[in-house]
C-alpha cells in the first residue's frame, strides 16, 4: 500500500524548488538573511494525486509502514501548502526512547488523545519517599533504583525502544532506495533523545527535584551515566544515518551543528542549578557533535544567559514566549548572533512593534 504514497511524493518533489528552499534556510542559519522575520516558502506548491490518510500515533507505534506513512504525510502537506518546511521524517517514538534503554516502562496514551507515549519512573518514585539518608540500607526506592542503574553502567542502545528506532531507520532507507528524490530531499533526523536532565527526570520521577538538594552527588552520577549513554546512542545513530557536518534538520527546520537538545526540566531549576546540573552535560554533547540547537518549553529567561555561553550553541527553539521576558531571551540569543527558530509569529511581531531589531535572526512559520 505504501508504494502508492511513495510514488505520489516522488512525483511531486521538484529538485529546483527544494534546492532553492535549502539555500534560503542555510542563508538564514549562517546569519546572512537580510529581512526582519525569516519565513521561507516554496516557489511552487504541488497537490497530491491521491488522498493521504491520517495515521493515529498509537497505530504508528505498532507498524513500521504506518510510522513511515504518518511521517511522510507531513511532507505531503508541506508540498501541498507550499510551506517553507524542509521535507523530513523521524523515528517517532517520543520522549521515552532513552528511559526505556534503562528499563523504564512505556506508558501509552489513550488512543483518542493521539499523542506520543511517555514512560513510568523506575521504582514508582515520588517526592514523599525520598530520604536524606541515601547511603543507608533503608534508602528510598528512588535512590535504590538509581543505584542499580549506576551499577549496570551504560545500557545497550538497541534495547528498549532503541530496537524500534534503529529498525525504523533501516525501513526508511529501504523504502527510499528506489526513489532518488525521496532519498535526496527527505531528511531523516535524529530521534527524540531529550537532554540529560530531562532523561533523569523521566527515570527518577518528581522526587528528582528534592534529590537535587538532598542527594546532589547521586544526581550527578546519574547525569554522567545518561550523558555517556546519549553519546553511545548518537555514535550508533550516526554510524547508520550519517549526519551532515555543517547543517542539520529538525522539525523541518534547519540549524547548524548536529543535535537538538531538550531542556524542558530546566524551567523548574534555579540558574545555579542549571549551571551545575545541566550546562556541563549539554556543553559536552554540543562539543562532541559539532554543536547544535537547544529547545525548551516553559520559562527559560532565568538561565538563557548561561545557555548562550555554551560553545557550539547555534540556535534556540522555545515554544512558549508568553512565559518569558522576551527581551532577556533576545539579548542572549539574537543579540549574540544565535538564531531563534520556530518562534510563534505574534512574539516576533510584538518585538518589532516595540522597536526591537531582530537582526534577521528570527524564524517564524
Amino acid at each position: 500500500m505504501i508504494d502508492l504514497y511513495l510514488e505520489d511524493l516522488e512525483s511531486r518533489i521538484d529538485p529546483e524548488v527544494e534546492e532553492a528552499l535549502w539555500s534560503e534556510w542555510t542563508t538564514f542559519t549562517d546569519n546572512e538573511f537580510q529581512g526582519s522575520i525569516f519565513t521561507p516558502r516554496r516557489a511552487r506548491s504541488a497537490s497530491p494525486g491521491l488522498p493521504w490518510p491520517h495515521v493515529p500515533v498509537n497505530n504508528a507505534l505498532e507498524s513500521y509502514e504506518l510510522m513511515a506513512l504518518q511521517q511522510l504525510s507531513q511532507c505531503s502537506r508541506a508540498l501541498t501548502a507550499g510551506t517553507g518546511e524542509i521535507l523530513a521524517v523521524r523515528c517517532n517514538y517520543g520522549t521515552g526512547i532513552m528511559p526505556t534503554l534503562f528499563g523504564a516502562k512505556l506508558f501509552l496514551m489513550d488512543a483518542e488523545t493521539d499523542t506520543l507515549p511517555t514512560t513510568i519512573p523506575l521504582g514508582g518514585m515520588d517526592a514523599t519517599t525520598l530520604s536524606a539518608s541515601l547511603g543507608r540500607a533503608d534508602a528510598t526506592k528512588a535512590a535504590e533504583a538509581v543505584k542499580v542503574l549506576l551499577d549496570r553502567g551504560v545500557p545497550d542502545v538497541r534495547g528498549g525502544l532503541g530496537t524500534q528506532v534503529f529498525e525504523m531507520a533501516a525501513v526508511y532507507r529501504e523504502l527510499f532506495a528506489p526513489y532518488p528524490k525521496l532519498g535526496r530531499y527527505v531528511h531523516l533526523y535524529h530521534p527524540d533523545l531529550q537532554g540529560p536532565m530531562d532523561v533523569c527526570e523521566l527515570l527518577w520521577g518528581s522526587s528528582l527535584f528534592v534529590a537535587l538538594v538532598e542527594a546532589p552527588d547521586l544526581v550527578t552520577a546519574l547525569l554522567e551515566l545518561v550523558t555517556q549513554t546519549y553519546i553511545a546512542f548518537m555514535d550508533a545513530w550516526i554510524a547508520e544515518v550519517p549526519s551532515p557536518a555543517d547543517h542539520a534538520v529538525h522539525w523541518s527546520m534547519v540549524h547548524r551543528g548536529t543535535l537538538m537538545l531538550r531542556d524542558d526540566s530546566a524551567m523548574n531549576l534555579s540558574p545555579r542549578m542549571f549551571e551545575r546540573f545541566i550546562m556541563p552535560y549539554d556543553a559536552r554533547l554540543l562539543s562532541t557533535y559539532g554543536g547544535g540547537a537547544l529547545h525548551f518549553c516553559g520559562r527559560g529567561d532565568h538561565y538563557i544567559r548561561m545557555a548562550s555561553e555554551m560553545p557550539g550553541l547555534t540556535a534556540v527553539n522555545l515554544s512558549q514566549p508568553e512565559l518569558n521576558a522576551m527581551d532577556v531571551i533576545f539579548d542572549n540569543t539574537i543579540g549574540k548572533g544565535i538564531p531563534i527558530i520556530g518562534l510563534p509569529r505574534d512574539a516576533a511581531e510584538a518585538a518589532l512593534a516595540r522597536g526591537r531589531d531582530l537582526h534577521g535572526l528570527v524564524h517564524c512559520w
